[in-house]
This record gives structure tokens, C-alpha cells and sequence, in this order.
């Protein structure tokens, strides 16, 4: 069951001390959480099913994205709720609870990394990690009203991490402060303390931007401006973005269904794209899981 106590985040507390305390490294003094799919040694990585968590023994290693973390300086307080084998966007989980959204208590966290979300937005933790197949940080980012970031497919090691989906699944983090989510950042892409290169461009989706519910002025008016403060207006570039995927995947057309098509809200080419993703997911997902005996092992 969910408890109020801690907004229902944490399957288990516990404190992981980072390798080094030193002021000198950039995660001193903060505190993170990982989500309940990440193997911590000593500790069963349960994936949001009770009977996973019975039928499987604790890790015997950390995970290389955990451990990394620890080496920045920061201390883990514990593992976070997660949407049952992590299918699912919405952060709700009958065997354990559902965590409390702390910005919209009557709403859900979205998910899979519920949990991870959760702690963060209620000032639980400063940082947490979560994973992102489909959207699974981005999305409980969102709801909760904080940051979140998914990297590049592969970008920062999977290893010890239990798989939902290889081909799209990824590590990601949460943060309340921009400046925390960047150095967390830097220390999971191992980047140099160097200052950024001037992008050649920045494309601006227009059709994306006008499904929104909220007025296109409202928001991408603010991102061109902070580009063009920063980068200069000549970077800019507005696109159809709709039109530009279905010229560059042509092959897309086999997933372009007729209700796809007629769909007034949607961009069909992108439409067709989530199709071909939620497949491949679906087949990475199936070729992970083995049924015996009625149990999922």
C-alpha cells in the first residue's frame, strides 16, 4: 500500500554512503534514489512484482549507473516504486500502491518510474534514477512538474539493470534544479568540463507543438527566444516535422493505417512511427519474458 509518510515513493529505505565525501566532487551532500530495476548489491531487484522479487536472488554487484553516482559524491536512500515490469506510463501498481503525485495529489505520477518521480517532486531526495523505454522518465516528469532526461539509446550502460524492451531501453534521472539534472548528467555521460559547442541548429517542430491544449505562443515563442538569446536567431529553424519523417522513412507508410489517417489531432506520420516503436517494444519485451508454470520468471 501506498504510504502517506513518504508519498508512497520507496519499496525500502536504506544508505548506500558515496566512496568519497569530498567537497571537490560535484554531487557532495546530495541525496538520490534509484528505481526498483536496478540491481544494488545485497538487495533483490524486485521490478514491481511481488512475484518476481520472490522467485529471483539478490544481486550480487551495483549497478555500473549507480555506482557512478556514488563516485560523484551523493548518497542513496533507497529503491522507488516502479509500475509492474515497467509496462505501463500510467505510475500505478496494485500490489505495492500507487505513489502520490505531491503537485496533483487526485492525479497519477505517470510512470513506470513512478516512484523515482515522486521523491523528487516532494523534496524526498534531490536526484533519483529512473529507466526510459517509452517514455518512462519523461512522462512522470511531467506529470509531477519536474525534470526529467532521457539520453540517447546507449549512452549510459544498461548493465545491472533488469531489461523491459534493449532496443529503447535507457538509463534516466530526475531533478527539481537544473543544475543538479546537469551534473548528474555529466557524471552518467562521463562529459568533460568544457563549454558546449554552438549548435549549427535548432529545429522547432511546429506541428507538435499546436497538438498542445495550450496556446503555441505559450510555449514555443519561449524556447525561440531563449535559442536566439543564447545561440543567436540564425540557428532557428521551424519545420514540419510530420512531413519531414514521412520523407526521410518512407517506409513508414506500411504502419499508416486509415483511422491513423483520419485522426484530425494527430500528425500521421508520427502516429505511424509510435506504431512501428510500441511493435518493436513489444517483441523486445516478449523475447525477455518466459511463461512457467504461470509465473512469470
Amino acid at each position: 500500500m501506498a504510504r502517506s509518510s513518504d508519498y508512497g515513493a520507496f519499496m525500502e529505505k536504506f544508505e548506500l554512503k558515496p566512496t568519497s565525501s569530498s567537497p571537490e566532487f560535484p554531487l557532495n551532500g546530495l541525496t538520490f534514489a534509484v528505481k526498483d530495476i536496478f540491481d544494488v548489491d545485497g538487495l533483490v531487484t524486485g521490478f514491481g512484482n511481488p512475484d518476481w522479487a520472490r522467485t529471483h536472488s539478490a544481486a550480487t554487484s551495483t549497478a555500473p549507473a549507480v555506482l557512478a553516482i556514488l563516485r560523484g559524491g551523493a548518497t542513496c536512500v533507497g529503491k522507488t516504486v516502479m509500475d509492474e515490469m515497467a509496462y505501463s506510463i500510467n505510475g500505478e501498481n496494485k500490489h505495492y500502491g500507487t505513489p502520490t503525485n505531491p503537485c496533483a495529489p487526485d492525479r497519477v505520477p505517470g510512470g513506470s518510474s513512478s516512484g523515482s518521480a515522486v521523491a523528487v517532486g516532494a523534496k524526498l531526495v534531490d536526484f533519483s534514477l529512473g529507466t526510459d523505454t517509452g517514455g518512462s522518465v519523461r512522462v512522470p516528469a511531467s506529470y509531477c512538474s519536474i525534470l526529467g532526461f532521457r539520453p540517447s539509446h546507449g549512452a549510459v550502460s544498461t548493465a545491472g539493470v533488469i531489461p523491459m524492451a534493449q532496443s529503447f531501453d535507457t538509463v534516466g534521472w530526475f531533478a527539481r534544479d537544473p543544475v543538479i539534472l546537469s551534473q548528474v548528467g555529466r557524471i552518467l555521460l562521463q562529459l568533460p568540463d568544457v563549454d558546449l559547442a554552438r549548435p549549427s541548429q535548432i529545429i522547432i517542430a511546429e506541428d507538435c507543438f499546436q497538438l498542445s491544449s495550450i496556446p503555441n505562443n505559450r510555449v514555443s515563442q519561449v524556447l525561440v527566444k531563449s535559442v536566439e538569446k543564447l545561440f543567436g536567431g540564425d540557428v532557428v529553424k521551424h519545420l514540419i516535422l510530420g512531413n519531414y519523417v514521412e520523407e526521410k522513412v518512407p517506409s513508414l507508410s506500411h504502419f499508416m493505417s486509415r483511422e491513423i489517417q483520419k485522426q484530425d489531432y494527430n500528425i500521421a506520420s508520427l502516429a505511424a512511427l509510435s506504431s512501428a516503436m510500441r511493435l518493436l517494444q513489444s517483441i523486445g519485451m516478449n523475447s525477455r519474458i518466459t511463461m512457467v508454470n504461470g509465473l512469470l520468471l
